[in-house]
């Protein structure tokens, strides 16, 4: 009988080949992706108050950077492929590492990466509009429901497949995609704000508390649907942890990308949201999806919509180069652990890369991509996923006990204060979600727990 230690340890392994700028280029270039150019008019509806967005903006890269403290820990002492996979593994066993796994190549990651290909596709369509999602190829009933292939699901497609070739090629090729794409996003933002600055001079924000004088309770709810919204703007934020297995000096690099990303990313949503609110007061941004759109019309005029629209095309394009990345790592993570394909933990033996789980991944990606099933299925996974980061941030306090003689290079600052403050941040939400959400909680609770009988499959395979 095979122990999970023995499954294909002996292949080929991942080579570390990410430096300190390739990690932090990774991790930011992941995370800004097009919510911060649409969740401003959200929050706007949600608590019309300038002063309490900013403040939520604020205070959620704070709550992030509570995260990233936390995970860093966990990163540097066990800097392996898989991340999160493997904290959950350690502390609490193979069936929690596996419902992790479970839930992100079947929904979050792929998901997440359908998604993205989508919106580039919509945005690529605003220049080439032939090639839109409005362009429909064939509509046909199944099942109940009309089904319609448009021709940006094909550019959705497309893209997805593009990038995965260029990441399965080589982790340089991939890595050197990456860091271009988010030099000019970070730039182009950069570029937005200093502008923004100049063009609005002599205008000043409204910050006032409470404009519209609104109980205290609705500005609490308010207020807490706004945060929400900022959480999701940093999706993403620890999946550079995914590609511990292929960083240089991990103990060092994956602390600071993790810490500066957060920090660089908290600075640029901040001011991006300043420059919104000196072009447009709050109250026409309630409800407004394209608040980055209308806001640059107002301070640079009319022919700034098209610019916008390139730099969120740009922006979506290094989320999603980012995503076809890491994702891969966690997949390759189980393989070799026998919970999983076993050819999706080996490595390419010219490329160096988990070939054969970059192209499962895009497989299935492709797959949601084209039944637009992915939006409904990603909602039912956002309960889960949020669960999974509160018991990954938790194994911090489960392996200090647990593993108490594992290397520690760097220990959280602020323990046991700061992991604790993400945790709680994060159960409120996954409590508020249950309130506001019950089927979908349910959902997404139901989702994971069908992985169960799943996950002693394949551990009944493995052993005979």
């Amino acid at each position: 009988m095979k122990t999970h230690n023995t499954i294909i340890k002996s292949e080929d392994p991942l080579i570390r080949q990410l430096g300190l700028f390739d990690s932090t280029m990774m991790m930011m270039g992941i995370v800004i992706g097009s919510g911060i150019f649409l969740t401003t008019g959200i929050m706007a509806q949600a608590v019309p108050s300038t002063l309490l967005i900013l403040l939520a903006w604020f205070l959620g890269g704070l709550l992030i950077l509570a995260g990233a403290l936390t995970y860093a820990e966990l990163g540097v002492s066990l800097p392996e492929a898989g991340g999160q996979y493997v904290y959950l593994r350690e502390a609490y066993g193979h069936l929690f590492g596996f419902l992790f796994g479970w839930k992100m190549f079947l929904v979050n990651m792929t998901g997440s990466i359908a998604a993205l290909g989508v919106a580039f596709a919509e945005y690529f369509g605003s220049f080439f509009p032939s090639l839109s999602t409005r362009e429909i190829i064939f509509s046909f009933p199944i099942g109940g429901f009309d089904y319609t292939l448009s021709r940006g699901q094909l550019v959705a497609v497309a893209v997805i497949l593009l990038l995965t070739a260029i990441n399965y090629v080589g982790v340089s090729f991939g890595k050197t995609v990456q860091n271009v794409l988010t030099v000019i996003k970070i730039g182009t933002i950069l570029v937005f704000v200093i502008l923004g600055f100049v063009f609005a001079n002599g205008i000043s924000i409204d910050l006032t508390f409470n404009p519209e004088g609104w109980s205290f309770a609705q500005l609490l709810t308010g207020f807490g649907l706004a945060f929400v919204s900022v959480f999701w703007a940093f999706d993403g934020w620890n999946n550079i942890n995914y590609v511990a297995g292929e960083i240089k000096d991990p103990k060092r690099n994956l602390k600071f990308a993790l810490i500066m990303g957060t920090l660089g990313i908290t600075l640029l949503y901040f001011f991006t949201n300043v420059i919104y609110f000196l072009a447009l007061p709050v109250g026409e941004m309630k409800g407004v999806v394209t608040v980055a759109e209308r806001a640059s019309v107002s301070l640079f005029g009319a022919t700034a919509a098209g610019l916008i629209s390139a730099m969120i095309l740009i922006s979506i394009l290094g989320a999603l180069n980012g995503a076809i990345f890491v994702g891969p790592r966690v997949y390759y993570a189980m393989a070799r652990d026998g919970l999983f394909f076993k050819k999706v933990g080996g490595v390419h033996p010219r490329f160096k890369t988990p070939g054969f789980s970059l192209v499962l991944q895009a497989i299935w990606a492709s797959l949601l991509a084209l039944t637009g099933t992915f939006e409904q299925l990603f909602t039912f996974a956002m309960f889960a996923g949020i669960l999974f980061w509160v018991l990954a941030a938790a194994a911090i306090y489960t392996l200090r006990k647990k593993r108490p003689d594992l290397p520690r290079p760097y220990k959280a600052w602020g323990y046991p204060i700061v992991p604790m403050i993400f945790i709680l941040a994060l159960s409120g939400i996954l409590l508020n979600t249950v309130i506001r959400r019950p089927v979908e909680s349910l959902a997404g609770i139901a989702l994971m727990l069908a992985g169960i009988p799943v996950y002693f499959l394949w551990d009944k395979n493995k052993s005979s």
